[in-house]
């Protein structure tokens, strides 16, 4: 990256209220890599705290800014602070319309336009809870929205939510589940010179494999918009030597299912698809329906001018699905350079959320 347009990596505080695009690159480069989220956090802490019509509190490095109103009803807005690792993307860098560097899609610039709109919608027509959290990158335990549910649901009480996920500024509605399996095969070991003498154990995935490659998945649609299922090897192991016929293999499957389906029926089927293999579930999350028949869902796609798209995904929106909230995702920056090397987002797209979703807040 250029340095001359290096942005400074040293952010003294955050300035809340000042540009979007200026807290944003100051968001990027202040490093938030998963389990490292801590400085990040303590600047928004202090930065949220200073702001004089929210109520903050925090759960490790998990920040809740609330207004108190008494507006019609609340809404709540959320997003992660952590990142994945960098890949020689830090510092960031202003390139003309772009900002450039770790996390710039996925997701700081989201967390830019919701942080600057905690700062100076002091007076939404309903009440506002923002939400900044750790650890969404990693293992499903680490998750901050999941430890906020746990601890304190009441913090995440609302009518709506919106998740500023990576959506190119476009509303994706809802989410899929993910479900991954381990088809596993035996055999009898054996000499390869006299392979005849065993079983090998990796050539009897062929049958699961065939499955995969005959097996249509499904593309329902659900309010109005069409969601596309997959199942998908995405891992083979097995072997001993190079002299060895193999007596065990394993084959990792992953399936991307529409949010119709709950997380047991998505298993069954799985199951039934491999009937006859051994099939262990190693990961599991339902997902979401789009929601967009509820009259807050409504109310918010006239707002921001959008039509909505299913969301080909999992993201967090289940985990307000689970607590009875409808959810969608709509954030700035493409979700297809989230953990690249090359990420950036565009300043436009910047802009464009703050204001549509100030004009909603305000309505």
């Amino acid at each position: 990256m250029p340095s001359a347009d290096d942005i400074p990596s040293q952010t003294p505080g955050l300035d809340l209220a000042g540009d979007v695009v200026a807290l944003a690159a100051a968001l990027v480069n202040t490093p938030s890599v998963s389990g490292t989220e801590t400085a990040l956090a303590d600047a928004l802490e202090a930065a949220l705290r200073a702001v004089g019509h929210l109520q903050v509190d925090r759960d490790g490095d998990a920040i809740v800014a609330r207004t108190a109103v008494g507006g019609a009803g609340r809404v709540l807005l959320a997003g992660h602070i952590d990142t994945v690792p960098a890949a020689a993307n830090l510092p960031g860098v202003l390139a003309g319309d772009r900002l450039v560097g770790l996390g710039a899609a996925d997701m700081k610039g989201g967390v830019a336009v919701l942080a600057h709109l905690a700062a100076t919608v002091a007076a939404p027509a309903r009440d506002v809870t923002y939400v900044f959290y750790d650890g969404e990158e990693i293992e499903e335990e680490a998750n901050g929205l999941r430890r906020l549910a746990q601890r304190h649901p009441a913090w995440l009480a609302a009518d709506f939510a919106v998740l500023a996920e990576p959506s190119n500024a476009q509303v994706e509605a809802g989410c899929q589940g993910t479900l991954r399996v381990v088809v596993h095969t035996e055999g009898r070991r054996a000499h390869s010179a006299r392979s005849w003498l065993g079983e090998n154990a990796i050539h009897a995935l062929a049958e699961p494999l065939r499955r995969l490659q005959e097996y249509v998945p499904r593309r329902p649609v659900l309010n109005g918009l069409q969601y596309r299922e997959g199942l998908t090897a995405v891992r083979i192991s097995g072997g001993v030597a190079g002299n060895v016929v193999p007596d065990a293999a394993e084959l990792t499957v992953n399936y991307r299912f529409a949010p119709d389906r709950s997380a047991d029926e998505a298993v069954a089927h799985v199951r039934e698809v491999f009937a006859g293999f051994s099939v262990a579930v190693t990961d599991l999350a339902a997902g979401a329906l789009p929601g967009l028949d509820r009259p807050e869902a409504a109310a918010f796609l006239d707002a921001v001018g959008a039509d909505p798209k299913p969301k080909l995904g999992w993201t967090d929106v289940a985990r307000f699905t689970e607590l009875g909230i409808p959810a969608v995702n709509y954030g700035p920056g493409d979700p297809a350079l989230a953990h690249t090397a090359e990420e950036w987002v565009a300043t436009e797209q910047i802009r464009h959320c703050a204001d549509r979703l100030r004009a909603w807040l305000t309505t």
